[in-house]
């Protein structure tokens, strides 16, 4: 295969899979009306913070009834607040099939050292018999594994009487893929995923059931200041009325409404899901016509529009020890970034090396089509590099 230089360049090299590129569009002086210097207890930064949590209601369709926080770290803080606060009462089944879910099995079965826990682990590409839950327990899973690719292929799996609550990390999920609220007691995600928005905050999504659990049930382990979510035995209502925990910062609070406010002007939640259907399909056409490239997500069903990673299936690059296969996929990416034309597209560092690209809707159709030949060019180049140096 020849190194062919291709002549066009995207036009925004950004395919980090978070934090993800920002909308087209975007520019700082977007952010002006942010309240600099203000208290975030301020009337004016509570009406900023109350505006995102209506607009995440409105964008995501998120049901009345159910409640819509922000919490510091992340979805990590999200996800652990959900964790340390609502588990123990019954049995948990955790299902995990890449690290940040691994994450989860860790926390559960390690930290707060559940006995009555059940993991459920398949291996990168891979995703766990869904149908082996079961739904008198608690059952914890990410909707969508942003480093490996791999998604639940629906919530049909969920049982609509269950006994127990479902708590869903869908952080690469959320405005790219539809969430079956009907079927989802907590979800989190973060800002700095699907649209681009700023890191450090986590959205936090409780259902009627949820609240009743965190008002009538009280962990065996002592909380941090940071998970409270309830005082007296009453959930705590401010936060999810804009009254953060922590201090949040104020410009990433106006970026995010600047996103959700993009995504609202393109016409809601169907539009966005659409532009990332149409990324992951010309990124999936081209691995189609590509023999040296493949999916990680074995199966078409629960491959991911989102956060599509991809492995060398190459003959001689497959036939590498891992530390070849890893130091191939590195110098494969350096090559991209020095020609300015994909940033950060390596593997998650504790997946299977390769390509890991995001198709989320903040990024162009026509960018993801003017990376394949650059992904092409680097490829034959650092083959012709390893052939060179053997």
């Amino acid at each position: 295969m020849v190194a062919i230089f291709p002549a066009a360049r995207p036009a925004r090299p950004n395919f980090s899979c978070g934090p993800c590129a920002k909308h087209p569009g975007w520019q700082l002086q977007n952010l002006q009306d942010a309240p600099f210097g203000r208290s975030h207890r301020a009337k004016a930064s509570k009406a900023k913070l109350k505006r995102v949590i209506d607009l995440t209601r409105e964008l995501l369709r998120v049901p009345q009834g159910y409640r819509i926080g922000i919490v510091p770290g992340s979805d990590t803080g999200a996800v652990e607040a959900a964790l340390w606060s609502l588990l123990g009462q019954r049995g948990v089944d955790v299902f995990a099939w890449e690290s940040f879910s691994e994450g989860w099995v860790e926390d559960i079965v390690q930290h707060l050292k559940l006995k009555n826990a059940r993991a459920f682990v398949a291996d990168y590409g891979e995703i766990p018999d869904l149908s082996l839950a079961d739904f008198d327990n608690d059952v914890v899973f990410a909707w969508n594994g942003t480093t490996s690719g791999v998604r639940v292929p629906n919530a049909d799996w969920i049982a609509a009487g269950r006994k127990g609550l479902t708590i869903c990390d869908a952080t690469s999920a959320a405005f790219a893929q539809k969430l079956d609220w009907g079927k989802l007691d907590v979800t989190t995600f973060s800002w700095q995923k699907a649209l681009g928005g700023e890191a450090a905050h986590g959205m936090l999504i409780v259902s009627p059931r949820a609240v009743e659990r965190l008002e009538t049930y009280t962990p065996p382990w002592p909380l941090p200041k940071l998970f409270r979510l309830t005082h007296g035995g009453k959930l705590i209502e401010a936060i999810f009325e804009g009254e953060t925990i922590n201090t949040p910062s104020l410009m990433c609070v106006e970026d995010y409404i600047d996103a959700l406010n993009w995504g609202k002007s393109l016409g809601g939640l169907d539009a966005l899901i659409a532009r990332a259907n149409a990324n992951s399909k010309a990124l999936g056409a081209w691995v189609a016509r590509t023999p040296w490239v493949d999916f990680l997500a074995a199966d078409p069903r629960t491959r991911s529009n989102s956060s599509v990673c991809l492995k060398v299936v190459d003959p001689a690059v497959a036939a590498l020890a891992p530390a070849g296969q890893a130091a191939f996929a590195k110098a494969f990416e350096n090559l991209l970034e020095k020609e300015k034309v994909a940033f950060d597209i390596g593997a998650y560092r504790d997946a299977p090396p390769g390509l890991r690209i995001w198709c989320g809707a903040t990024v162009e159709t026509s960018d993801i089509e003017t990376l394949t030949p650059w992904l092409d060019f680097a490829f034959a180049k650092t083959k012709g590099d390893l052939a060179k140096a053997a």
